[in-house]
């Protein structure tokens, strides 16, 4: 084959193809259709939880903590923690890496110390690490630091943050009490 026929085969499948993504773009803008309200076809044992164009029925946040913790599996938090050495240690006096370390993080000032050249997010958040501010950072540190320079998506299952909470927690020379929570009020 010379190159004539080459640049000839060539042009002809460019041609194909700007021809099927102009008709593309063409039909976009030509057809509009109306999504169903509800499916045609309804399957047994089968739910729409989400219909195209509407929000997913998701949760919006985690569930509050203090319940959780009560259950809550250190060794399991352990387990869990091991995603987390990618960029933090865990052992008093270790040294820090992408993240710092976070030996006594639970009560410890937000941003503060540590040797760690925090985000100026995180450093202006101020306050201390409480029980829920951990479970609303670990759920979705983005949301609760704008800014924050961990890239970490957070811990969406509500006992797996527990569990990686209740590790934290113990890892320190003297463990903040865990939250009383009150019995539930009885209907009356």
């Amino acid at each position: 084959m010379d190159s004539f026929e080459f640049n000839k085969l060539a042009a002809a499948i460019l041609i194909a193809l700007l021809t099927v993504k102009g008709a593309d773009l063409i039909s976009r803008h030509l057809i509009h259709p109306e999504m169903l309200k509800e499916p045609a076809y309804k399957v047994e044992g089968v739910s729409i939880t989400a219909q195209a164009g509407e929000a997913s029925p998701e949760k919006k946040g985690p569930l509050p903590i203090e319940p959780l913790l009560a259950a809550a599996s250190v060794e399991k938090g352990a387990e869990i923690f091991k995603k987390c050495t990618s960029c933090h240690t865990i052992d008093k006096g270790g040294p820090n890496r992408v993240g710092p370390n976070l030996y006594g993080i639970v009560g410890a000032e937000k941003g503060k110390g540590r040797d760690y050249s925090f985000s100026p997010a995180m450093a202006s958040k101020g306050g201390a690490w409480t029980f829920d501010d951990l479970n609303t950072y670990l759920y979705s540190p983005r949301e609760f630091v704008p800014g924050t320079k961990m890239a970490f998506v957070g811990v969406k299952d509500d006992k797996d943050r527990a569990a990686l909470i209740a590790y934290l927690r113990m890892q320190s020379d003297a463990p903040t009490p865990l939250p009383t929570t009150p019995p539930p009020q009885e209907a009356k």
